[in-house]
């Protein structure tokens, strides 16, 4: 019987919502939104294309608690906060997944936090 196994990592800031930084069974990964605040310091980034790399270092820091990577992330939904800010976050992105890349849904929202532009969150799994 397959068993859910909580991930945490303190290489990266915790946030003040109750919530796991990913789960696992079996072999996948279920990592939780991440926004772009830095991930050590919690900071948030500055512009769009900052916040994506925040967000997105911060799963891979989870993802490598795991026993998982990037090369191995399946889907991500990605959200934004402003549509103009799409080619910023398509740029930053790309350097993270640039071949084999996963599947992808990005929905423009309001966050209600001015200073959020962007959260990711990503389903891996993890290699035998």
């Amino acid at each position: 019987m397959l068993m859910k196994e909580i991930i945490s990592t303190d290489k990266v800031t915790a946030g003040a919502a109750p919530l796991s930084q990913a789960t696992k069974l079996g072999n996948l990964v279920f990592v939780a939104g991440n926004t772009g605040r830095h991930p050590t310091n919690g900071e948030s980034g500055k512009d769009i294309k900052e916040q994506t790399r925040y967000a997105l270092e911060r799963i891979s820091m989870i993802l490598e608690a795991a026993g998982s990577s990037m090369e191995n992330v399946l889907t991500n939904t990605c959200y934004v906060t402003n549509r103009d800010d799409l080619p910023g976050f398509n740029e930053v992105y790309a350097e993270f997944f640039i071949k084999d890349r996963p599947a992808r849904t990005t929905v423009v929202v309001n966050f209600g936090d001015p200073n959020n532009l962007v959260e990711v969150t990503s389903t891996a799994y993890i290699s035998d």
